[in-house]
């Protein structure tokens, strides 16, 4: 399958060093939407992390999160279903 190699990519988000593991094909979504956004790939994770962590599911790892969030873009971008967060 294209897109299905898993590789972990390391990411400073609010001065703090971690990595998150996800799918090419999950990354390079990822840099879509932060091109189309009009900001880094870091600055959009750290987006992402502090809304998964206000909502209270802290108990889900960021790559996780992260695959949601652009699965969440993508079908928005393709005027599929609702937002998944709703």
């Amino acid at each position: 399958m294209a897109g299905g190699q898993i590789r972990k990519h390391s990411v400073s988000i609010r001065g703090h060093r971690t990595s998150i593991t996800l799918e090419d094909a999950f990354m390079d979504a990822l840099r879509q939407m932060a091109g189309q956004r009009g900001m880094a790939v870091a600055a959009l994770i750290a987006e992402i992390d502090a809304a998964h962590s206000a909502d209270d599911q802290a108990q889900v790892n960021l790559s996780s999160a992260i695959r949601v969030a652009v699965l969440d873009w993508a079908m928005k971008k393709k005027g599929g279903v609702a937002s998944l967060e709703e």
